[in-house]
């Protein structure tokens, strides 16, 4: 959206058209054609289609699982252990299903285009940033969790999370650079943005996290404020006023788990789990003390699906990373 913007701004409004075809929590699966909800198959390449953009990759490996057990804990302890789902990670991307995959999604959407009658057409793909300084030790007796005596921000697992971010994008690069291979000239472009995060990231020194008002933090954190400048409209709600109405209705704890696993979004798994733990404990405590209501969610904030997802000054530095590829890509000034 901000590289439409951009388009627009450069050709007085009259900018090329913009497909938005983006799902939270979507796998390949979800992307390859013939699926339910096929991203592949509903992208519009009846007008002359020059570039697509594409995130693909963390949700296969069960990013969701990872944050929820090693960081969160939304399902109090019956979340799992952090070590089985790290181990899960690790087994999947030891393999080559994890790089043939990102290979199938991507000559798709060369077929999807037939790429051998438009030679412009190129994939620009993004990897992913590093979440945590694992640097100091300062961090070490903070805790994201959401509930009393949440799992620690230990630096060993800082660094076993940041390990695994290099890990995927080496997988994607990989990926990319072997379809590229087959062509005589590149195709797809890997954009690796993670060096622009230094300093941006969770737990950087002399931060007391979690610290939804630090700016300079370009990750959010569930019901944070968002860092948009002026220009991009004005910052989102914080976690004062990032709370469910008092009147909310509790989720069902019998019946969530099921339409929530099958949605794939961040937030309905997590709005789920909590009141999966507030059910099954109804003396459970949040992280600041207090004890949950049975009879509302008024305890839950909202915005769960944007949590370790960047905020816009993030996206930002995304996008100019995206057009130094393009620059060198095309060998033209780009904005």
């Amino acid at each position: 959206m901000l590289v439409q913007g951009d388009l627009n701004r450069n050709h007085g409004g009259h900018g090329p058209t913009f497909q938005f075809l983006s799902c939270t929590g979507s796998t390949v699966d979800d992307m390859l054609a013939g699926a339910e909800h096929s991203q592949i198959d509903e992208f519009n390449t009846t007008a002359t289609a020059d570039f697509a953009l594409l995130s693909i990759g963390g949700n296969d490996l069960g990013f969701f699982d990872i944050m929820n057990s090693c960081i969160f804990r939304f399902y109090s302890f019956y979340s799992g252990t952090c070590e089985s789902s790290l181990q899960r990670a690790s087994e999947q991307m030891a393999g080559t299903q994890f790089e043939n995959r990102l290979r199938l999604v991507i000559m798709e959407i060369l077929d999807r285009v037939r790429w051998e009658k438009r030679p412009w057409f190129t994939i620009t793909v993004t990897g992913y940033a590093r979440f945590f300084n694992a640097d100091t030790d300062e961090c070490d007796d903070y805790s994201l969790g959401m509930w009393w005596r949440g799992p620690k921000l230990k630096r060993e697992l800082r660094q076993r999370m940041n390990a695994m971010v290099l890990a995927v994008n080496a997988k994607i690069r990989k990926s990319v650079d072997a379809i590229n291979a087959a062509f005589a000239e590149p195709r797809v472009l890997f954009v690796d943005y993670d060096d622009a995060f230094e300093g941006h990231r969770f737990c950087e020194p002399n931060v007391v996290e979690p610290d939804y008002a630090r700016n300079e933090t370009w990750f959010f954190l569930v019901g944070g404020l968002d860092n948009a400048p002026p220009q991009m409209g004005e910052p989102g709600p914080g976690p004062k006023d990032a709370l469910l109405p008092a009147d909310s209705p509790l989720v069902d704890a019998q019946n969530c788990i099921g339409p929530a696993q099958e949605s794939g979004d961040w937030g309905e798994m997590a709005l789920c789990m909590m009141a999966m733990a507030a059910d099954r404990d109804p003396m459970l405590r949040m992280a600041d003390g207090e004890v949950t209501a049975q009879n509302g969610m008024w305890y839950v904030p909202t915005y769960y699906g944007k949590t370790f997802h960047p905020r816009t000054l993030g996206h930002m530095a995304m996008r100019d990373r995206i057009y130094k590829a393009w620059r060198e890509h095309y060998h033209v000034p780009l904005y």
